[in-house]
């Protein structure tokens, strides 16, 4: 996979350009009137979401991030990942929209853990729009090779069953992914796990063309951001991204959706 260089990352296209202190302060729009909130700095395509529309955030402990099982207590509902910052974007952004976002990321989970609760957790929440991230546990459970035919078995079933349940749900993939920090920082541990994370790439590849889904690719966006700064200030332990990894997680995200149904 070509490598793309941090300057070219940062400034070709993708959502990750410096956030500058400012005030808020409202948009204006052509005609005089007053659109949104906006804070002075943030600047990033919108995404057209029917209002009232379901989000639903599924896969391991990424995801996860201790969101709230307790679903009254609203401190926690979402956890503390992209998932959250995402919301706290799109709700800002786009109030009238009144979307929902439902976490359901579980720390730990394989592809087929997912599978298991996939009607609870995923189709009888009735999702507008699905989000799937996951592939990890897989490769580091099975250093010695991912059963790869198994591997998009399952997630296929996944997305056959929820596009049968809803014909116009819309998708989005993300791929595993690693860097060369903590745990990983050893060549030989890194090129382990690495190896078997990019024979899972292709298949989340092939399934977004597949599903007509929107493609997040993380692990080139994280080789880039690496590029020039040290891994570790995106991931702590290889696996497991920093505040300001899912901070980039969740500018890809929207951006990439944002290209998919602009406003």
């Amino acid at each position: 996979m070509a490598r793309v260089s941090r300057r070219e990352w940062l400034y070709g296209g993708t959502v990750a350009g410096a956030i500058v202190a400012g005030e808020l302060a409202p948009a204006v729009e052509p005609d005089g009137k007053t659109d949104r909130l906006e804070a002075s700095g943030y600047h990033y395509p919108l995404p057209q979401l029917n209002s009232g529309s379901r989000l639903v955030f599924q896969g391991d402990s990424i995801t996860d991030m201790k969101w709230g099982r307790n679903e009254k207590d609203r401190n926690h509902y979402l956890g503390h990942s992209y998932v959250y910052l995402i919301a706290a974007r799109l709700g800002v952004d786009l109030p009238d929209q009144s979307l929902d976002v439902y976490n359901r990321g579980m720390s730990g989970h394989k592809v087929v853990d997912l599978r298991n609760r996939w009607k609870k957790d995923s189709i009888d929440l009735k999702p507008d729009l699905l989000s799937i991230l996951v592939g990890v546990n897989d490769v580091g459970r099975n250093l010695s090779g991912v059963d790869v035919s198994r591997w998009e078995e399952d997630y296929r079933f996944m997305l056959d069953a929820s596009r049968a349940d809803n014909s116009q749900l819309r998708i989005v993939l993300l791929d595993p992914f690693v860097l060369p920090s903590g745990r990983l920082s050893n060549q030989s541990a890194y090129q382990s796990w690495r190896g078997q994370v990019e024979r899972l790439i292709p298949v989340v590849t092939r399934l977004a063309t597949e599903f007509d889904a929107v493609h997040v690719q993380t692990q080139v966006m994280f080789d880039a951001a690496s590029d020039n700064v040290s891994p570790a200030h995106w991931i702590w332990d290889g696996v497991h991204p920093l505040p300001q990894g899912h901070e980039l997680i969740a500018r890809e995200w929207i951006k990439k959706v944002s290209e998919r149904w602009p406003r």
